[in-house]
Formats: C-alpha cells, sequence, structure tokens
C-alpha cells in the first residue's frame, strides 16, 4: 500500500489529476516516447493525468487530443483539446477526426497523392506521431469475460492508430495477461518495427497490467520477400537506384536512372525499403 499512498500523494502535491500519469511519464522516460512538437491521441484519458503529462513533453508546439466516456475538465494547457464518447461507436471515433482536422468522415486522399494545401485548414490524413490507451473495461471479476473485454478495447485503440498514425508513429496500449494476449501482440508487431511489454514502476503490484509498447509504424505496399519489377526513377545519394511503389520509397542498390529492374525487397523499415536486383 505504502507505493499507492506515495504516487497519490506525488500526483496531489504535482498537481496532476492521478496517480497514472506516473505510469506514462515512466513510459515516456524508458523509450523516450514524445518529442517536441508532436500530435498525441490520449485514449481512455479521463481524468487527465495522462494528457498532463503528454502535454507538457509536446510542448505547446505540440497539441493533444483526449477521448473517453467521462466528461473531461477543462485543463490550463491550451493546445489540449478532449471528446467525450466511447471509442467502440463510429460517432466518437467521426468527433476525433474532426478534431483532428481530419476530413470527419474518412475520405482519406489516395496512396501516393499529394499533400493537401497547407492554407486549407484540412490535415494530412494520418497527421498522428503517437497514440497512447490507458482503457480498460469495468470489471466484473469474471476472469475470462473480465480479459476478453480488455482485449476487445486494446484491439479498438490498435485500430484507431493503425487508422490515425503516420508512418513510423508510435503507439503504446494498456493490455492485461490472458490466453487472447500473444494473438493481439502478433498482430500489432505486424504493423510496427518492433513491439516490447514493459511494466511501470508506477502499476500496483498485485495488477495483471502491462503496457505494449510498438515503435516505428510500418505503412508500405511491400513485404519482405516480394518479388516484383520497378522501374528506377533516380539515384539517392548514397548512390542506389530509387524506385517507388504506391507512393512508398526503394532503394535498389546497382540501379541507375532510367531502369527497369526485377527486384527482391529484403528490409521494410517505416517510410521506405531496400530491395536487391535479381534480374
Amino acid at each position: 500500500m505504502a507505493g499507492k499512498d506515495d504516487y497519490y500523494n506525488r500526483a496531489k502535491q504535482e498537481g496532476y489529476r492521478a496517480r497514472s500519469a506516473y505510469k506514462l511519464r515512466q513510459i515516456d522516460d524508458e523509450v523516450d516516447l514524445f518529442d517536441h512538437g508532436d500530435t498525441v491521441v490520449d485514449l481512455g484519458a479521463a481524468p487527465g493525468g495522462w494528457l498532463q503529462i503528454a502535454a507538457e513533453a509536446v510542448t505547446e508546439a505540440g497539441r493533444v487530443v483526449g477521448v473517453d466516456l467521462q466528461r473531461i475538465d477543462d485543463l490550463d494547457h491550451p493546445h489540449v483539446e478532449t471528446v467525450r464518447g466511447d471509442m467502440t461507436e463510429e460517432r466518437t471515433r467521426y468527433y476525433l477526426r474532426k478534431a483532428l482536422g481530419v476530413d470527419p468522415d474518412g475520405r482519406d486522399a489516395p496512396s501516393g497523392s499529394a499533400d493537401p494545401d497547407p492554407d486549407d485548414g484540412v490535415e494530412p490524413e494520418r497527421p498522428v506521431d503517437v497514440v497512447v490507451s490507458d482503457m480498460a473495461p469495468n470489471m466484473t471479476g469474471e476472469y475470462q469475460l473480465d480479459h476478453a473485454r480488455s482485449i476487445h478495447l486494446s484491439r479498438q485503440a490498435f485500430d484507431t492508430a493503425l487508422e490515425l498514425l503516420k508512418p513510423g508513429g508510435d503507439f503504446v496500449v494498456k493490455v492485461f495477461d490472458g490466453p487472447d494476449l500473444a494473438d493481439f501482440r502478433d498482430d500489432v508487431a505486424a504493423e510496427f518495427q518492433y513491439v516490447r511489454a514493459y511494466t511501470p514502476e508506477a502499476s500496483r503490484k498485485r495488477s495483471s497490467e502491462r503496457y505494449l509498447i510498438a515503435r516505428g509504424r510500418t505503412d508500405s505496399p511491400v513485404s519482405e520477400g516480394d518479388r516484383l519489377t520497378v522501374e528506377v526513377t533516380d539515384v539517392g545519394e548514397e548512390g542506389d537506384g530509387v524506385a517507388r511503389v504506391d507512393g512508398y520509397t526503394l532503394f535498389v542498390p546497382g540501379a541507375e536512372a532510367g531502369e527497369t529492374v526485377e527486384v527482391v525487397v529484403d528490409d521494410v523499415k517505416p517510410r521506405f525499403g531496400f530491395a536487391e536486383r535479381v534480374d
């Protein structure tokens, strides 16, 4: 109980709305999650402790949008906005997109299209650098039911991250140990450069909660091992040929501008990849 009292008292003394604020601070300290100027979405944000930590980390050069079914009292941060609603409902997702400046109807620009005009007031269709989720179900005490509900909420957060994160963006989600966790973690790992589990010191010792930290949203139309024919349109600074597949950049060593070559993709990163020519 001493740990609980310590974090509770610290939150009161330092002006944070909940002891859980220290969980996000410790995650940030562990992996350097936030950067100056980031756009952050916080799911399950009430009463606002995580919003406070994120707002401090990104500074007024960034912005933070929090979502929760419960009302969140206004914060003393002009770059924080909140949306009240249930993330399992499309209506809430609509208002989240609207708060971010994205087309709220979800009509994203086609892949490879030009960026929106910076003067038209519309953000790129995926403007978010970090999605964090501390969502948890109301516990019934029935293990299987509670675990299933928690994974359902985690998947809602995951879907939101896939919809809104920029290539290279990061995702943090609360999960609970149980039989469905491994499959969920595998699904997250397939969309990011790497995933690790972390338990902040501020988590209560008796809790089975963990946080999956997924770094580097991989958003490419190709996968490692793909064999395809590409047109090399340019040469990069390191001398590699540059080809584009649906707006995604592939570097092809040993290829020259103007060549059409057959390649095998051997490394996929969030914003670019590498391929070896096989012709």
